[in-house]
């Protein structure tokens, strides 16, 4: 039903004001960090694109649900707009990449699904800060429009990758989530800005003992302006009578370093990201652990957008998108191998499956290993097989006082 089909009442609250114009928000000092604001702190920025980089290089894959098997479909000609040509200007890396700093920092990411003839035959990201939402009033049943420039499009024209959204519409940015931890950062970096330009000096003001004429203090602000330039090396002497008072701290003084320490901390835990990885130091546990809770969220959140939008209603059910994150979540190859061992030694992955996890070449191995002090029991025919012995028994016990086996065919009793 679209939006405007719905009979529905508008109630309208008296005395709350909603600021929702950005002058309005500057002008009562409610106004939020911009995203250009947010990009200049590098742990901002830094924290995106790592993870942006982690969703863009792994692949998309679609898979058919038969009867609890998950069967690969790799004919499907959407998965090449998700992985490699998206039909638009960009590939899909940098699709990716864009829609993923959409997602923080923005209203959410959008891409328009452009279809012909029920197929879809292309996917055009479409930068959020052109979109504009036209909701319902009926806080139930929930409807709205995406505008762009002002054109009109229903909710399935397009791909939306929402963060903390309420209403499918559009999310909320981490810009106004936490505004103030990221106009802290920024302000410090401004305030070490101007200390460089300043050559470090100190702010203040100067105390006379005796009255200056004009043309003493001219030269006076001269001589100060030459200092604070930071172009040369300038020397101010004071006369008698005149003394120069701090008003400012260093930022030494201030602790700066420590405190863009224990900030990075805080924009590891808004990314989930550990600070080895934020600083570029991360080891084969932090990725691991920055894929499981960074990247893979949001790479759920992705998959539930496709899984809506991009499949037909006659395919949901029985096909599914998903990322292929096993790479992320292999570990080390100690780590791999050591699973690998037990997977074999427990006989649920053969020889050639576990090359196929490592990309390697099958060798058309499809034994598998048996002890021969193992004793296999089959609970649907309820058969005994003592691989050392080369007997088979059947388990049924008539009462408690019977035997529980029976000699079978091929074998004597055990």
């Amino acid at each position: 039903m679209g939006l405007f089909g719905r009979s529905r009442r508008e109630d309208r609250a008296e005395g709350e004001v909603q600021f929702e114009d950005s002058l309005l928000q500057a002008l009562l000092g409610s106004g939020e960090v911009t995203r250009e604001t947010a990009l200049q702190v590098p742990t901002v920025s830094g924290g995106i694109d790592l993870i942006a980089n982690l969703v863009a290089g792994t692949p998309i894959k679609l898979y058919r649900d038969t009867g609890g098997k998950a069967e690969e479909v790799r004919d499907d000609p959407r998965l090449r707009l998700l992985n490699d040509e998206t039909g638009d200007t960009l590939n899909a890396n940098e699709f990716w990449r864009a829609i993923t700093r959409d997602y923080y920092l923005g209203k959410g990411g959008y891409a328009y699904i452009h279809r012909e003839k029920g197929e879809v035959v292309g996917l055009h990201y479409v930068d959020e800060r052109k979109i504009s939402v036209q909701r319902a009033t009926d806080p139930i049943f929930k409807d709205f429009n995406l505008l762009v420039e002002g054109r009109p499009y229903q909710p399935l024209d397009f791909l939306k990758i929402l963060r903390n959204t309420r209403d499918g519409a559009e999310g909320v940015p981490i810009t106004r989530e936490n505004s103030k931890l990221i106009e802290v950062a920024y302000q410090t970096l401004c305030f070490e800005g101007y200390l460089v330009k300043k050559g470090g000096n100190k702010k203040g003001f100067l105390k006379s003992q005796k009255h200056l004429t004009d043309a003493g203090m001219d030269a006076l602000r001269s001589a100060w302006a030459r200092l604070y330039s930071n172009a040369s090396d300038n020397v101010v002497i004071l006369n008698d009578g005149l003394e120069f008072q701090e008003s400012s701290n260093t930022s030494v003084e201030m602790q700066l370093n420590e405190n863009k320490v224990a900030n990075a901390e805080e924009f590891a835990k808004l990314f989930h990201i550990s600070t080895g990885a934020m600083s570029g130091k991360a080891g084969v546990d932090d990725v691991s652990n920055l894929a499981r809770l960074a990247a893979i969220p949001l790479m759920t959140a992705i998959q539930c957008a496709l899984n809506k939008d991009l499949l037909l209603e006659k395919e949901k059910g029985s096909l599914y998108w998903a990322f292929d994150t096993k790479a992320l979540l292999r570990g080390s190859m100690k780590e791999r191998f050591e699973a690998y061992q037990v997977a074999l030694d427990a006989n649920f992955m053969g020889v050639d499956e576990v090359r196929y996890e490592e990309d390697m070449e099958p060798l058309g191995l499809t034994w598998i290993k048996l002890g021969l002090d193992t004793v296999l029991y089959d609970p649907k025919t309820k058969l005994i097989y003592t691989p050392n012995t080369n007997q088979v028994s059947r388990m049924e016990a008539k009462s408690l006082h019977e035997p529980r086996a029976e000699p079978g065919k091929g074998g004597e009793d055990n």
